[in-house]
């Protein structure tokens, strides 16, 4: 079983949502990492030297290579990554390898069985 990793930086109030969403479509766990800051093509704005930014998480999610590319459109979908900007982006990573993953390498078998 192949697997390939979820790396999206959402604002903290989409995280459960699209939590959510990923489960819906075949993922089985996340890992969140809250307090995370970024800026993108347009500077952030400021206030006496405070910026003013809302906070962000970042998803890791392990997900089966057959369900990744559905999980990442429907994430996307759902944290509204294409429709306004600075709502957050997502990227997929290629994992050669991982371990303590047996218990849903379980589970994910009869799913991708079915899909194939």
């Amino acid at each position: 079983m192949h697997f390939k990793l979820i790396v999206a930086f959402v604002e903290d109030e989409k995280t459960d949502a699209i939590m959510d969403a990923a489960r819906a479509v075949g993922a089985t766990g996340c890992t969140v990492i809250n307090n995370a800051r970024g800026e993108g093509i347009k500077e952030q704005k400021t206030f006496f030297g405070l910026t003013l930014s809302s906070q962000r998480d970042v998803l890791l999610l392990l997900v089966e290579a057959h369900l990744s590319r559905h999980i990442l459109e429907h994430i996307g979908e759902v944290g509204e990554f294409d429709a306004k900007p600075g709502t957050g982006i997502a990227v997929l990573i290629d994992v050669e390898d991982a371990v303590g993953i047996m218990h849903q390498a379980t589970e994910l078998g009869e799913i991708v069985e079915e899909i194939l």
